[in-house]
């Protein structure tokens, strides 16, 4: 325990003891530091951040300062004296002071950015990381930034930029696409072996598909060389093979450049016979021709070239080897090379964008130059001709484009016709027409002021007629912006009264809706006249004014006396806003980006209505015809009638509505007596009395008057009369008057009145009497005046006419003449005496005379208003060919509207055209060629120490100078005639100077006959002298014999083509109105009739080539007759008979009926909407009579006593009376007689003249179906002289409206005779209870059904209205007169008619057809020329709709289409040589097509048909002929056309033993660069690429190398590599890589990922049935069982069990032979369903299939047994067979 402790106390001291070890050491180092280091050590500066710029002025005369401290190494600061002053920083320096308007003087720079390069790795290492990268590599990119001036872009302090704004970015992030490797395609097949005999050599090459790029791997080889053997050896001696190897052609030199050629001396050169020497090099002269300062010569030279002879193994040979029949010719004759002369620059053309716009395009400017020298003999070709660059970019001084909008005139007349249906009647007659119509205007372009396009004021876009117009009633007026008229939408009738005056006097007359006048509210006089009268002219004034004519006329007067500014300031006002509308008219395609406006609208026209009267009132008393000044005897007596609907907008239409009839002793006051109460005995009970009445004085309105001025005396106070005493007769009072039996008297009439009474009750003894029966009937004249009537009549009023009288009612113009001022309308009124004619004045009542003289408000002077003339069209901006018609430029105005109550009429010019002016014509230059030179050969001096001829003869050329000529035959500069003279003669031709070895021959003969047309001639020639023995000279395709040619052939034949036009019909087109220019609506447009159509066709020459159509036909079309079927509109039938009224009694309806006849046909107007039984129907109101007849009951009879004596003739009794059943009068009609009663009670009719007739009697039955007849007899008392006698009953009190049962009613009669003293009076008053439909009824109003909507007889659509009728109805159910319901108080609340609209079916409107466009292509058969129309009304309702074809196609004449053809190129020749240069050239032909070329076939060798060849050829639509060559002229100028293309291009052919390049590959497919199968840039890339071909060994070192070519292309696609594996042979397979298009390449796919090509296991695999698997561990074959050893490598292969030990079949030789490999598994392994499992069993579905099989061979055997079994053979039974078993019975030879 002891040394345990000890130790740890140990321990704790030594660890204690280090600790203080270390801090002693540290304390000993840092006092040493402080011992060995100088205070300056301690202490160091620090600088603060430069502060800003100050300054007094702008620019470098700034300070800029910041702060210095002395900071310790500890990190605190001190005084500045403990550090070295030395080292002191600068804390002030000049600066240059940026100030805010520097902005605009200083920017950034920046570049763009570099490439992106990768990121360093450490230590500086940039490398591309290949086996890292998966898609791409992180790069960078970098750019340059500096701050520059603006005005010269020198660079400045960048500090002086970032005071506006922070520095860009000098670096960014970017991403570097993986490595690329170079892909090449698959090897070539092996090229022949490049030797006969002995040992050669074969090739393959492969093409480049991509590039390497970011740092891929280069392209491999391209070529794969290997040696070959042929099984002939060579012959000793000729194991080379020899060549004639040349040069090129050296340029065209001078004779005397004699450095050049001599020094080719040494080597033999020889010449060439070809005639295209366009080889392109730098030319010199070599001899002048003579020519003109203004002429073109050629420069003729020479060239040569050199040859030798070569080996097959690449080595040169004795020239002697490869010349051995002739010798080769290196020099020829050349033209020498021009270079393209170009004028100077034209000025630049004007900025196509001369305004400021919203799109953001520039603008673009062109500059043209000419040729002055076609480039010859390979000289430089010409640049560039035009140059176009971008202007006015940004565009902010330019000024704002001109803004367009659409514009219209005033709308045309409303017209009702063309809403009328194909079989209307009222076609034949549509002056009275009416309702609803149709109106157009036209539409066109104007440009708006510039000062309105500026402001663009939001109005300008702004329609009132998209509003409703119950906006224009919530709205007050002078918030309605001031709009034209059109713009204000349509105000239906009823709102006009709701709108305030100042509406209408805010907006001109034209713009308020066209209704009656009597909707307009109430417009006070004096708004009228402070306002221009032009408000209210199209309405009656009697509407408008409600002050009375003379009112107006006093303040119409007043008005313009007190008028202090005269009325030109109303039309000065007006003036301006007039001429700011009308603007001249432009194309309509400028305003093609606004919205059309309507040119169609809808309108009305008023319909004449009948007046509609109430019947005459009764006539009145006489009187006279001014009361208030009565004057003599002469009164009159009148009777009035109302107006119960005045027509609308036909004021005072309605007749006379008073009549009088002269009379005598009129008065104007008159007594009125009132008689009333009971008769009051003047002493007793009974006896006479008196009866008092009241007495008043009234004038003759039936007012109370003072009874002083009734000029009668007045009547007595009482009346007297008698109450009966008992025993006295009773008689009954008076009855009233009956009617006046005529209204007038005459020679055979007079009129009368009956009144009657009854007795009552037989007097007693000593009573008094009864008077005698003709004192119970009164009878008095009346309406004793005459039957003469008048009345006044008034004519229509005329028109408003200038008041002369009145010469202050007028506004005066600046021109003096007077518009819109009050005058006077007058009319006729003339006195009319009935049945007789006009009479004088006095006979007519003169207070009743109506006004002839009204004011008037004069229309307004509306002057014809016109647009200005548009702009004048464009002339052709060139020059006018010779001999062509001077061009015609037109201009023309329109209408906006016409003028009215005389105004200025309308101009009688609206289209002018004039010729186009101050037009140049073409020039007119023509070539003119000089005269042939001489053939030019190479020089004596040249042909010296040549291989070749040495006398002057051989191939050469010919040379000519060429000239301008103007048309004063004098020579012009050569390029006007380049501009204006056509194609260029040629200059050079070939020629030949013969020697003496060349072969010769006879002249040719003439050509023979041409037998026809197609067919061809010939010449012939023939050799002469030793020519006929040479054999170069006998082969025919050098030196031919024979030449031919074709026959000149003037026939043509013509065929259709195509299809045909649509059929157009004829019609008038206005001239000067191209398309667009404006729209205008046209009702009658013609759709259908007899039209043209036509067909272009062809025109071939005999060898089926196209020709000009002019010579087959004048037109160049086939046309014919064509008919456009019309449209048939639906038809229905007439109306039906209307029937019977809905209702038996009572208001209701009756219908009528039309029904469908037929269907719409060809675009005809549909049928309206009809019901299921295809019927249309109308209803209107009808009144069904409810007792049309009634019980005529005649006057009781006395009441007869039928007692024996007369002494009892009292008491009770009998009475009848005759009743009869008659038609009733119709309420409210007046008749002509009436129903009386004569003096023998029988019921009479009393004519209007006084005469009598019989009531003619009905069927009692008519009466009796509405109410029972009443009683005929009925039993009486009649009172005895002591009863008591009382009157008949009066009327039954009212019950209350509600029929209360617990009220009742009452009925009173009173005592006529008091009885005697002992007797009494029965009841006087009789009640009874008020029962619902017994006693009490209970009646309200009740309504029918609204009719249809009725319209005027000559109205189509439009307002009209629709009415229903009204009926009091008792609560039984009963239909009584309408004023029941007025007396129990019911109110009428319903409305019997309204207002209503028939939509109308307007019919489509179209435009005007638009002019012939221009003919799609100016050749060929594909050229359309197109017409079009636009739907300007779409149809509505009922209306015709739209037909379907609106754009009209027609061919173009098909002219024949000349194009210049670039053949293709030839294969490399090489002139008199084996090998070595040459050129590849490719020719320039005129062919003439049908204009689909290219498309066609351009291979001019296809054969084509001829009609020689084929005379009875059909054509067919299509032409068939191929492109072929022509004559150049019709292509253009040939020479200009060479000069643009390249026709000959160097070229040259390997000799044996050469190592060369091949031909260029194709260009591959584009290909861009992705990442992740997207595109990483938007322009790919296309390669081809050349091998190397090596034929002999030894020249190796000599091959060039393998080049390849890349350009961008656009369209590209991303494509992906991927490695592709064949099936394992054994243990190797083939892998290789392919592209995503299928394409196999080499390259492209990682190497990392490549699969193996040879599987390898170890141990090897040599058991049994064993091999290599992929996952290199020894397997078994299929069929076969692994058994692995206990360290897990393959012992051996069993066979699967289950396979092969089942028992074999008897007849096969599976069940004998021993079971081999397994074959058949391996037949099934390629099945998708493996009859055998994965343990070798087989599975249960194949022995269903096995079982099913055997039962199907079963089935088929059966049935062919059954099939073929032959009958049974009557001879012999056949023998018997042993039947056949499919059971294994042990035989062995079964």
């Amino acid at each position: 325990m002891m040394v345990k402790d000890g130790c740890d106390i140990l321990a704790w001291i030594w660890r204690y003891r280090n600790y203080c070890i270390l801090f002693l050491s540290l304390i000993a180092s840092h006092v040493q530091s402080d011992i060995e280091f100088t205070k300056d050590k301690h202490f160091s500066w620090k600088t603060g951040q430069w502060g800003r710029c100050l300054g007094e002025e702008c620019g470098s005369g700034g300070v800029q300062t910041r702060t210095l401290w002395c900071v310790h190494s500890e990190g605190w600061t001190s005084h500045h004296s403990n550090c070295p002053h030395a080292e002191q920083p600068e804390s002030q320096r000049p600066c240059f002071k940026v100030c805010e308007w520097h902005q605009d003087l200083f920017e950034w720079e920046v570049s763009d950015w570099a490439t992106c390069v990768l990121i360093p790795f450490p230590h500086n290492q940039v490398k591309l990381r290949t086996g890292e990268c998966i898609t791409a590599q992180h790069g960078i990119q970098r750019r340059s930034v500096q701050c520059v001036r603006t005005s010269n872009r020198t660079s400045v302090m960048s500090r002086i930029c970032e005071f506006f704004s922070h520095k860009p970015e000098m670096e960014q992030a970017c991403l570097i696409p993986c490595p690329q490797d170079c892909v090449v395609s698959d090897f070539s097949y092996w090229s022949s072996c490049s030797k006969t005999c002995g040992t050669g050599l074969q090739h393959r090459t492969r093409d480049v598909l991509a590039t390497p790029m970011y740092g891929g791997a280069d392209c491999p080889n391209l070529t794969h060389t290997r040696p070959c053997s042929n099984p002939l050896p060579c012959p000793p001696g000729e194991q080379h093979q020899y060549s004639l190897k040349v040069g090129p052609w050296s340029d065209c030199w001078q004779p005397q450049d004699k450095v050049v050629w001599q020094s080719g001396r040494t080597m033999l050169d020889f010449s060439s016979s070809s005639k295209d020497n366009l080889v392109k090099q730098h030319t010199q002269s070599l001899h002048h021709v003579p020519h003109h300062p203004k002429s073109w010569d050629m420069e003729l030279g020479y060239q040569t070239r050199q040859v030798r002879c070569t080996r097959s193994d690449g080595r040169s040979a004795m020239l002697s080897l490869c010349t051995q029949d002739h010798t080769p010719v290196n020099y020829q004759t050349c033209i020498m090379p021009k270079h393209c002369e170009i004028s100077d620059w034209s000025s630049w053309s004007p900025c196509s964008k001369t305004c400021r716009c919203q799109d953001l395009l520039p603008g673009y400017r062109i500059r043209t130059r000419h040729m002055k020298q076609i480039p010859i003999g390979g000289g430089k070709q010409c640049p560039a001709l035009e140059e176009k660059e971008a202007c006015n970019i940004i565009g902010d001084l330019l000024p704002h484009c001109p803004r367009y909008v659409w514009k219209s005139t005033a709308w045309g007349d409303c017209r009702v016709a063309p809403l009328l249906s194909q079989q209307d009647r009222r076609l034949g007659n549509v002056s009275g027409l009416c309702g609803g119509g149709v109106q157009t205007r036209e539409i066109y372009c104007v440009q708006v002021p510039e000062h309105q396009s500026r402001q663009k004021d939001d109005t300008d876009s702004f329609n009132l007629s998209d509003l409703p117009a119950q906006h224009l009633l919530d709205h007050p007026a002078q918030q309605l912006p001031n709009h034209p008229a059109q713009h204000l939408p349509d105000i239906p009738a009823q709102h006009l009264p709701d709108l305030p005056a100042q509406h209408l006097l805010d907006h001109p007359a034209q713009q308020l809706p066209n209704h009656p006048a009597q909707h307009l509210p109430d417009i006070p006089a004096q708004h009228l006249l402070d306002n221009p009268t032009q408000l209210i002219i199209d309405h009656p004034v009697q509407h408008l004014l409600k002050h009375g004519a003379q009112h107006l006329l006093e303040q119409a007067t007043q008005h313009f006396q007190d008028k202090s500014h005269p009325a030109q300031h109303i039309s000065d006002q007006t003036a301006p806003h007039h001429r700011k509308e009308v603007s001249r008219p432009v194309n309509g395609r400028l305003c093609a980006g606004s919205d059309i406006p309507s040119s169609v609208q809808r309108c009305s026209i008023l319909c004449p209505q009948p007046c509609l009267l109430s019947s005459w009132s009764s006539w009145g008393t006489c009187l006279h015809d001014n009361c208030l000044e009565p004057q003599g005897r002469k009164g009159f007596r009148q009777r009035r009638r109302q107006v119960l609907w005045e027509p609308l907008g036909v004021p005072e239409s309605c007749p006379h509505l008073l009549e009088s009839i002269p009379c005598e002793d009129p008065i104007c006051y008159m007594w009125r007596v009132e008689t009333g109460g009971r008769c009051i005995p003047s002493s007793g009970t009974c006896g006479p009395g008196s009866v008092a009445q009241r007495r008043v004085c009234v004038n003759d309105q039936g007012v109370d008057v003072s009874n002083g001025q009734c000029p009668d005396p007045a009547p007595s106070p009482t009346v007297p009369c008698e109450v009966s005493c008992p025993g006295d007769c009773v008689i009954s009072s008076w009855s009233s008057w009956s009617s006046c039996s005529t209204s007038c008297s005459s020679k055979n009439s007079e009129g009368r009145q009956r009144r009657s009474r009854t007795m009552l009750a037989l007097p007693g003894e000593g009573g008094k009497d009864c008077p005698a029966s003709s004192a119970l009937k009164e009878w008095r004249e009346c309406n004793n005046h005459p039957c003469v009537v008048f009345h006044w009549e008034a004519t229509s009023w005329g028109p408003c006419i200038e008041n002369s009288s009145m010469s202050l009612n007028r506004t005066f113009l600046e021109n003096g003449t007077v518009t819109c001022a009050v005058g006077v309308q007058n009319r006729k009124v003339t006195c009319i005496k009935m049945n007789v004619g006009q009479v004088i004045s006095k006979r007519c009542l003169d207070s009743a005379r109506p006004d002839g003289v009204r004011p008037c408000l004069l229309p307004c002077r509306r002057d014809c208003k016109v647009t200005p003339f548009s702009e004048w069209t464009t002339c052709p901006g060139s020059c006018l060919p010779a001999n062509s018609t001077i061009p015609t430029q037109s201009r023309y105005r329109t209408i906006i509207h016409r003028s009215a109550n005389g105004g200025q009429e309308c101009p009688d010019t609206l289209y002018e055209e004039r010729d186009c002016e101050a037009l140049p014509q073409c020039p007119s230059y023509r070539w003119q060629t000089h005269r042939w030179q001489l053939c030019s050969l190479v020089p004596d001096s040249i042909r010296q120490g040549k291989a070749g001829p040495t006398e002057p003869c051989g191939d050469g050329l010919e040379a000519r100078g060429v000239s301008c000529i103007g048309e004063d035959e004098e020579q012009v500069d050569m390029d006007l005639c380049l501009q204006w003279g056509g194609a260029m003669p040629p200059r050079t031709r070939p020629c030949r100077i013969p020697c003496k070895d060349d072969c010769t021959f006879t002249t040719w003969s003439k050509f023979s006959e041409c037998s026809g047309c197609g067919t061809f001639r010939s010449r012939k020639r023939s050799l002469t002298g030793r020519s006929k023995k040479r054999d170069h000279c006998l082969r025919a395709e050098l030196y031919p014999l024979l030449e031919t040619e074709a026959c000149s052939c003037n026939d043509f034949l013509s065929q259709p083509f195509g299809n045909w036009s649509s059929c157009i019909l004829p019609e008038s087109i206005t001239p000067g109105f191209p398309l667009g220019v404006r729209q205008s609506g046209h009702l009658d447009q013609r759709e259908c009739g007899h039209g043209r159509r036509y067909r272009a066709v062809t025109c071939l020459d005999w060898q089926g080539r196209p020709v000009s159509p002019s010579l087959c036909s004048e037109s160049g079309y086939v046309e014919e007759a064509c008919h456009v079927p019309c449209p048939l509109d639906c038809k229905l039938s007439d109306w039906s008979p209307w029937s019977p009224c809905s209702t038996p009694c009572g208001g209701g309806l009756k219908i009528r009926s039309k029904w469908l006849r037929e269907k719409s046909f060809n675009g005809g107007r549909p049928c309206p909407k009809l019901d299921l039984k295809n019927q249309v129907y109308e209803a209107i109101p009808c009144q069904s009579a409810c007792r049309q007849f009634e019980w005529v009951v005649e006057a009781w009879s006395t009441c007869t006593i039928n007692t024996v004596t007369e002494a009892s003739a009292c008491g009770e009794g009998l009475q009848s009376r005759t009743v009869r059943c008659a038609r009733r009068s119709t309420s409210g009609q007046e008749t002509n007689e009436s129903l009386e009663v004569s003096s023998d009670g029988q019921v009479v009719t009393v004519g209007r003249n006084g005469t009598v007739g019989q009531v003619n009697s009905l069927d009692d039955s008519l009466c009796n179906q509405e109410d029972p007849m009443p009683v005929r007899t009925q039993t009486c008392i009649l009172p005895c002289p002591g009863d008591c006698v009382m009157s008949q009953w009066g009327s039954w009190s009212s019950c209350p409206l509600s029929c209360d049962p617990t009220e009742s009613r009452r009925r009173r009669r009173h005592v006529l005779r008091l009885p005697s003293p002992e007797g009494t009076c029965p009841e006087d008053i009789q009640t009874e209870a008020c029962v619902l439909n017994s006693t009490c009824f209970i009646y309200h109003y009740n309504v029918s059904d609204w009719s249809s909507c009725q319209l005027s007889e000559m109205a189509v659509c439009g307002p009209g209205t629709r009415s229903r009728l009204l009926d009091c109805v008792r609560s039984d159910g009963k239909v009584v007169e309408l004023s029941v319901c007025e007396q129990f108080g019911q109110v009428n609340t319903w409305r019997l008619s309204e207002g209503c609209d028939v939509e109308c079916p307007v019919n489509c409107v179209l435009s005007d057809w638009s002019t012939w466009s221009e003919c799609s292509h100016t050749c060929g058969h594909q050229g359309q020329m197109l017409r079009s129309r636009s739907i300007l009304q779409s149809a509505h309702k009922e209306g015709r709709p739209c037909p379907s074809q609106l754009l009209h196609t027609r061919s173009c004449p098909i002219r024949p289409c000349y194009s210049w053809l670039l053949g293709d190129w030839s294969l490399c020749h090489v002139e008199g040589a084996d090998c070595g240069e040459g050129v590849r050239q490719r020719n320039l032909t005129c062919i003439v097509h049908w204009g689909d070329w290219p498309q066609q076939e351009s291979s001019l060798t296809r054969p084509r048909p001829s009609l020689a060849a084929n005379p009875t050829h059909t054509y067919s639509a299509q032409p068939s002929y191929f492109p072929g060559p022509v004559e150049d002229r019709h292509c253009g100028d040939k020479l200009r056309k060479m000069s643009e293309q390249e026709l000959v291009l160097p070229c040259s052919v390997p000799c044996p033993g050469d190592c060369h390049m091949t031909e260029w590959s194709s260009w591959s497919s584009c290909q861009l660069t992705c990442l992740e199968r997207r595109s990483f840039e938007t322009i790919g890339r296309q390669t081809r690429s050349r091998a190397v071909v090596v034929q002999v060994l030894e020249n190796q070192e000599n091959c060039p190398q393998q080049g390849f070519e890349t350009r961008p292309c656009k369209g590209g696609t991303c494509h992906t590599y991927e490695w592709r594996t064949s099936g394992w042979n054994g243990n190797e397979r083939v892998v290789w890589c392919q592209r995503s298009d299928g394409v196999n390449v080499t390259g492209g796919c990682f190497l990392q990922n490549r699969p193996t090509t040879v599987r390898h296991c170890h141990p090897p695999c040599s058991k049994p049935f064993s091999h290599c698997t992929p996952s290199g561990v020894c397997g078994c074959e299929k069929g076969y069982i692994e058994v692995m050893t206990t360290h897990g490598f393959l012992d051996y292969c069993t066979r699967t069990p289950g396979i092969h030990n089942k028992k074999a079949d008897v007849k096969t030789n599976s069940g004998l032979l021993k079971p081999g490999p397994s074959h058949i598994q391996d037949f099934f392994s390629d099945w998708s369903l493996q009859p055998i499992g994965p343990d070798g069993r087989v599975q249960l579905w194949a022995y269903g299939v096995t079982a099913a099989g055997f039962l199907l061979i079963v089935f088929i055997i059966a049935l062919s047994f059954l099939l073929c079994k032959a009958p049974k053979p009557t001879s012999s039974p056949c023998p018997p067979q042993k039947p056949l078993t499919l059971a294994y019975d042990g035989d062995m030879d079964m």
